[in-house]
């Protein structure tokens, strides 16, 4: 079974800046996505790519989950140079692929890793190789029609990233502070995420990070797209990145909540009750199974969930 993955933060950081990427260990971070595309000039991309070749071959920062790297488009020509100089690196877990707007784009991905890296496949025993993983960056109209055949396309893709600027330029879109104009198309992928089982959903770039009104816009963004189903944000700055992170973590009564729901169900079941309540709200199992899942996040955003259940063990359903 896969190990459980947690992307609240998705953070860019060009892979043509040594110093960038030295700076980068410093953070506490679930993933940093090194750039080899819009932030690396054409002149810069081989320099780039060398840096990151060296640079993964390091040991990794304990404080940073997953680290990835954003490779050019598929259509750009320059994928296939970019796989060949990173896939080799020990310390790469993912590749983030820009500009995915059908399925052939990841079979092209898919190919290369299978056949330079064929110990690092879902499907290969071997605990001593982690499976490299694809997150696939959604830009386009064309990429929203073909959401489904593109959720199908490979065995290593693990969520969706929506890229709204190129979306914008892409459909003459104007981007306004609400962001009504990308409901639908940020609807479409958490939708279609869920029902294909990616565990990933990471939502647009907040462009402001400056100063307390940037923040606010920042949070109100993050809180808008947690309604929408996503569990992740890209950002384009270190400052943006534990904000990020707390407001896709649960929150402390959240927390509280659910494993109050989980200990009185266990109860609840032994009693035979298929349908109980607690605190006067009725408690039924789809409640209980968004309680298990809040848990299983919480765990995984570094909650002690065995003293919180601790505290609630006399917890009884009503």
């Amino acid at each position: 079974m896969a190990a459980p993955i947690i992307r609240r933060s998705l953070l860019y950081v060009p892979g043509s800046s040594m110093k960038f990427l030295e700076k980068s260990r410093g953070l506490e971070v679930d993933c940093v996505a090194y750039d080899l595309e819009d932030s690396v000039t054409p002149g810069r991309k081989a320099e780039a790519r060398s840096n990151l070749k060296e640079f993964l071959g390091q040991p990794r920062s304990e404080n940073i989950l997953e680290q990835a790297v954003r490779i050019n488009a598929v259509d750009s020509g320059l994928a296939l140079e970019d796989l060949t100089e990173v896939l080799r690196a020990p310390n790469l877990d993912a590749i983030v692929i820009p500009k995915v707007n059908s399925a052939s784009d990841l079979h092209f991905v898919t190919d290369v890793i299978r056949h330079t890296l064929p110990e690092r496949h879902p499907s290969t025993p071997n605990t001593a190789s982690k499976p490299i993983k694809i997150l696939a960056l959604i830009e386009s109209a064309r990429s929203i029609s073909n959401l489904s055949e593109i959720c199908k396309a490979s065995p290593y893709l693990s969520g969706l990233i929506f890229a709204a600027e190129d979306f914008s330029l892409d459909l003459s879109l104007t981007r306004t502070p609400s962001l009504t104009e990308f409901l639908y198309a940020r609807s479409a992928i958490t939708t279609a995420c869920r029902a294909h089982d990616l565990p990933s959903t990471i939502d647009l770039v907040c462009t402001a990070y400056k100063g307390e009104e940037g923040m606010k816009t920042l949070e109100e963004e993050c809180i808008g797209g947690k309604g929408l189903g996503f569990n992740g944000k890209q950002c384009i700055h270190p400052s943006q990145v534990e904000l990020c992170q707390r407001t896709f973590s649960p929150s402390d009564k959240e927390v509280e909540w659910a494993i109050r729901v989980v200990i009185a169900d266990e109860k609840a079941d032994k009693q035979g009750r298929g349908a109980w309540t607690l605190d006067n709200k009725m408690i039924d199992v789809p409640v209980v199974g968004k309680a298990k899942a809040t848990v299983k996040k919480a765990e995984l955003c570094g909650f002690n969930v065995d003293e919180i259940r601790s505290k609630w063990a006399d917890q009884e359903p009503e």
